[in-house]
């Protein structure tokens, strides 16, 4: 009896009994008809396992107390109650497997209610975040008409602004032009000024030249005029004779090294600006290598004609007023040195842009031109044309594609073949003085390089008017 007692104290069935009962009053509005019978059944069944378990206690403690124990309240206290017609219906099952399915029964209803409570408390945040969105919505609808309001009327205020705002445009375009044609004006003037200016430096030097001559015209007719020792004592001074150097003969040494200077400049840096200008445009590098040197090339050929119709002009003017110690090529020359700021040369960069878009060796993008590297141009022509004025003159060396390397006039690039004998196509041209090579040229060494240069060569060369030079140019 006392396992037995025992066992139903553990079990605690008495108070889960009693939690169920509140849970089902609690719940008792919420549930449904078969939801409430069922968990009345399942309260019956669970007071009926406890009956059974107090009826064997009341058995087996019966047992205990002898064959007469007991039965005066048997009869006061069980017989009455039997009387009323309750039945106690057997257990099916053992006690110890009725007590393990009431603490089941016990689990499973916690487990539900926590999990009740649970999806009580997660449907209590999805409210409550459900109310905060539409709070939040609330708000963006209501700045969104706010914005929509400004938006109207920022609409009209534009509206009534761009009125004044064209009309102050076409008031600051109207002097945005009166403007440029002052500036305009001012630059003819300024043009008008350079002129004037230069032709008084021209005047100025003719003043000092004709002044140096008049004074040696002077000492001449003075010893013409005097006795005899005079003349002797004349021979002994060696500038006033016929042989004195001139102005040309006297600063050739210092303008031959600096023109050979300004040469190497050209090459590392005005040669460097052309190029990275030049591959904003040409991807490849051959090209713009090669087209840089038949710029520098045609700018020579373009200078050197130049320089001889100047000569020539020179020469015709100075033979007919043309009195000194010195001869009129040295008179021509000299005046040449002083006034090489009269060279035109733009006229020599128009021509070498023309000879560069005529040559079939090299192409250009369709939306630029070769007036790209005019700064290029324009200061390989001044060299050129001042090397004209040297004895001996400068000039380039001879070169052509799918030539024989010569260590002599050349060096070769970083990215050639240093084992191939010829020439693929150069990068710089070598500078000459007489047969002397002054400043190497730079070329580019690669096995092939004559049949390159002969299918290259095939391409027609058109012809080019007023240029004596296309003979020259013809084998780049």
């Amino acid at each position: 009896m006392a396992d037995t007692l025992r066992r139903l104290v553990n079990s605690s069935s008495y108070a889960v009994l009693q939690d169920k009962l509140e849970a089902w009053y609690k719940d008792y509005h919420v549930f449904s008809c078969d939801q409430n019978l069922s968990r009345c059944c399942e309260l019956v069944e669970l007071t009926s396992k406890i009956q059974g378990q107090l009826f064997s206690i009341l058995n087996l403690t019966a047992q205990e107390g002898g064959h007469y124990s007991g039965v005066e309240t048997l009869k006061s206290r069980l017989l009455p109650w039997l009387s009323s017609s309750f039945t106690i219906a057997a257990s099916s099952v053992s006690t110890d497997t009725s007590l393990s399915l009431i603490q089941e029964s016990v689990e499973k209803d916690r487990k539900i209610r926590e999990l009740s409570s649970a999806h009580d408390s997660h449907l209590h945040k999805i409210e409550e975040q459900l109310c905060s969105t539409r709070l939040e919505l609330d708000a963006v609808k209501q700045e969104l008409t706010d914005t929509q309001i400004e938006l109207d009327s920022t609409k009209n205020k534009s509206a009534t602004t761009l009125l004044a705002t064209e009309d102050e445009i076409l008031h600051l375009k109207s002097e945005l032009q009166g403007a440029q044609d002052q500036l305009d004006l001012y630059k003819r003037k300024l043009d008008v000024l350079d002129d004037y200016e230069r032709q008084v430096r021209i005047l100025r030097d003719e003043v000092s030249f004709l002044s140096a001559e008049k004074t040696i015209l002077q000492e001449r007719l003075v010893r013409s005029r005097s006795p005899s020792p005079l003349p002797r004592r004349s021979r002994s001074v060696s500038p006033l004779r016929g042989e004195s150097p001139t102005r040309a003969q006297l600063t050739s040494s210092s303008r031959h090294a600096r023109l050979v200077s300004r040469f190497s400049d050209l090459f590392t840096t005005e040669r460097l600006e052309a190029q990275s200008l030049l591959r904003k445009y040409i991807f490849d590098m051959e090209t713009v290598q090669r087209i840089l040197f038949i710029a520098v090339v045609e700018s020579f050929q373009a200078a050197k004609v130049a320089y001889r119709q100047f000569k020539s002009r020179v020469r015709k003017t100075l033979s007919s007023s043309h009195i000194g110690p010195e001869s009129l090529e040295d008179a021509v020359v000299d005046y040449i040195v002083r006034n090489l700021d009269l060279y035109d040369v733009q006229s020599s960069i128009n021509e070498v842009i023309n000879a560069m878009n005529v040559n079939p060796r090299i192409s250009f993008p369709p939306e630029v031109d070769f007036v790209l590297i005019s700064s290029l141009i324009r200061e390989a022509c001044r060299i050129a044309f001042a090397m004209q004025t040297l004895e001996p003159p400068l000039d380039l060396a001879f070169s052509s594609d799918g030539e024989l390397y010569s260590d002599l006039k050349y060096r070769r690039s970083f990215d050639s073949e240093f084992t191939a004998p010829l020439v693929a196509y150069h990068v710089w041209p070598a500078l000459l003085e007489g047969d002397a090579v002054l400043l190497k040229g730079e070329v580019v060494t690669r096995r092939g390089a004559l049949w390159k240069s002969r299918s290259r060569s095939c391409s027609p060369v058109r012809s080019r008017s007023g240029s004596p030079s296309r003979s020259f140019v013809s084998f780049y």
